[in-house]
C-alpha cells in the first residue's frame, strides 16, 4: 500500500487528538512513587542541563562576593537546606520521595559553572519544585548565593554553624545572623542598621514586606513582622550607636558636594549631609562601600523600590558613572 502525503497529514493531525485521549483516559501515571523510566529520566535531565548551559552562554560572572557568604548562608538554611542539605545536616527524608530528588548540593555543585548556577538560583527549574529567586531584579543576591554554593562542599559542620548561627545581642535572632548583634557588623554587603531613623527603618521593613523593595533574602525576614513588630525593631536599632567609619580624611568627591547638573545629578550631601536631615532619608556615613556601590547600581538600574524617595534616588543615580560610584561609596563608608 502506497502511503499519500494526504494520508501522512491526517496521521499527523491524529496525533495530538490521539494524546489527549490516551491523557482523559488516566492511563500515564502521575506517582511520585514509581519513579521515572531511564529513558524519560535521562531526557528530561538533557534537556534540563541544555537549556541552563544555553541560557548561561555569553553571561560573564564577577569576583564572586566571598564576604558575603553569612547572608547567603542564612537564606539557604531557611530556604533550601531542607530539601538540598547542609554540612552536619542531611536533607530531610520526606523530600527523598519527591520526584525528582533534590540533589544533595555540596556532591553537585561542580557540575555548573557560575553562570550556570546563578541561572538556575535566578529562574529555578520547572517540574522539579525548585523555585525561582523571589525578587528578579536581585542579580546581585544571585552572586552571593553562588559564591556561598561554591563554598559549600568546603564548609564542615563546625564552619556552617558558625555561618547560620544567630549570635547574642541587642537584635532578634532573624536580624543578628546577618546583621551583628548590635546591628554594626554585617560584612561587607549586608547595611549596618544600628543608629538609622526610626522612620526609614519603619518603611524599609514594610517596603520588604510588601515586595516594593526588591530582595530575596529581606522578603522572607520582613514578611511575617507584624506592623507593630516592626515599629518596635525600627526604635530599638535606632536607639543603637551608629558604627564607626572605616577610614577617615580623604577628600570630597565633587559629586557629593556639588552634583553633576549636566547629567541631572544631585549634590549627595544635599540630602545625605544635612545637619537636619529628614528622617526618611537613610544614613549612609559609616556603611560598607561594597554594600553603598551596590544600592547605587540598583538605583541607576531602576531595581531599587522602596520609600516614598525611591523615585528621586532613582533619577539622581541615573547619570552617576562607575567610577563615581565607587568613589562615593569608598568616601561615605569613611566619613
Amino acid at each position: 500500500m502506497t502511503i499519500r502525503a494526504r494520508h501522512l497529514l491526517l496521521g499527523l493531525l491524529a496525533l495530538p487528538v490521539a494524546a489527549v485521549v490516551v491523557a482523559w483516559l488516566g492511563v500515564i501515571g502521575v506517582g511520585a512513587a514509581s519513579g521515572h523510566w531511564a529513558l524519560t529520566d535521562w531526557f528530561l535531565h538533557f534537556a534540563m542541563r541544555s537549556s541552563i548551559r544555553t541560557a548561561a552562554l555569553g553571561q560573564g560572572a564577577p569576583d564572586l562576593p566571598r564576604d558575603a557568604l553569612r547572608p547567603a548562608a542564612g537564606h539557604y538554611a531557611r530556604g533550601c537546606a531542607y530539601c538540598h542539605g547542609a554540612p552536619g545536616a542531611p536533607r530531610s527524608p520526606a523530600v527523598l520521595g519527591m520526584l525528582p530528588t533534590p540533589p544533595d548540593l555540596a556532591t553537585r555543585v561542580h557540575e555548573w559553572t557560575d553562570p550556570e548556577l546563578h541561572r538556575i538560583v535566578m529562574h529555578g527549574v520547572r517540574f522539579t519544585g525548585m523555585p525561582a529567586w523571589p525578587a528578579q531584579g536581585r542579580d546581585d543576591e544571585g552572586w552571593m548565593m553562588t559564591a556561598f554554593l561554591r563554598a559549600l562542599p568546603e564548609l564542615s559542620p563546625a564552619d556552617y554553624a558558625a555561618l547560620v548561627a544567630a549570635p547574642a545581642g541587642t537584635l532578634p535572632a532573624a536580624c543578628s545572623g546577618c546583621h551583628g548583634p548590635d546591628g554594626r557588623d554585617g560584612g561587607a554587603f549586608v547595611p549596618r542598621l544600628a543608629g538609622q531613623s526610626a522612620a526609614y527603618l519603619e518603611a524599609s521593613l514594610a517596603a520588604y514586606a510588601r515586595g516594593a523593595r526588591a530582595s530575596g533574602i529581606m522578603a522572607e525576614a520582613a514578611a511575617d513582622l507584624a506592623p507593630e513588630t516592626r515599629a518596635e525593631l525600627a526604635r530599638a536599632l535606632a536607639g543603637l550607636a551608629p558604627a564607626a567609619p572605616s577610614d577617615e580624611g580623604s577628600p570630597t568627591p565633587e559629586v557629593a558636594s556639588t552634583g553633576a547638573p549636566a547629567r541631572g545629578v544631585p549634590a549627595c550631601l544635599a540630602c545625605h549631609g544635612a545637619p537636619r536631615r529628614n528622617p526618611a532619608f537613610p544614613r549612609i556615613d559609616g556603611q560598607p562601600a561594597p554594600y553603598l556601590a551596590a544600592q547605587l547600581r540598583l538605583f541607576r538600574a531602576g531595581a531599587r523600590g522602596g520609600g516614598p524617595y525611591a523615585a528621586l534616588m532613582t533619577s539622581a543615580a541615573a547619570g552617576l558613572t562607575d567610577a563615581e560610584i565607587d568613589g562615593l561609596a569608598r568616601w561615605f563608608a569613611g566619613r
